[in-house]
């Protein structure tokens, strides 16, 4: 990454909230997403590398809801752990029968919790 683009990432960084960090992130993620969904090749690196970084991602989810630091009510909390679950099971879905549509599912949590946390109907 070039100094100009580190710096702007920092700035982003320092300038964010967390919600918007994480709905970018989550944004982020999505777009991977379809991006593998809308040039479907199968089970290639693409593929793998857009589940893997969404996993990734609601593995941090999952970590910050059960931590006991966390603000959330226990509700809101149980809720994050119920989608982090259930994005665990999708994309061990994808990983053993790979089909585009499956993706789509991912696509529309990510792209929805997203738009919550940023305000967005």
């Amino acid at each position: 990454m070039s100094h100009a683009a580190n710096a702007y990432a920092r700035t982003a960084r320092e300038s964010s909230s967390p919600r918007e960090i994480e709905a970018q992130t989550l944004l982020m993620a999505a777009r991977k997403l379809v991006e593998v969904q809308t040039n479907w090749a199968g089970a290639d690196k693409r593929m793998h590398a857009a589940l893997l970084f969404n996993r990734r991602l609601w593995t941090i989810f999952m970590s910050a809801a059960e931590s006991n630091d966390n603000p959330q009510p226990v509700e809101v909390r149980q809720n994050i752990m119920n989608i982090a679950v259930f994005v665990m099971q999708r994309t061990i879905e994808m990983q053993t029968d790979p089909k585009p549509e499956k993706l789509q599912s991912l696509i529309d949590i990510n792209s929805n919790i997203a738009a919550g946390l940023s305000g967005r109907p």
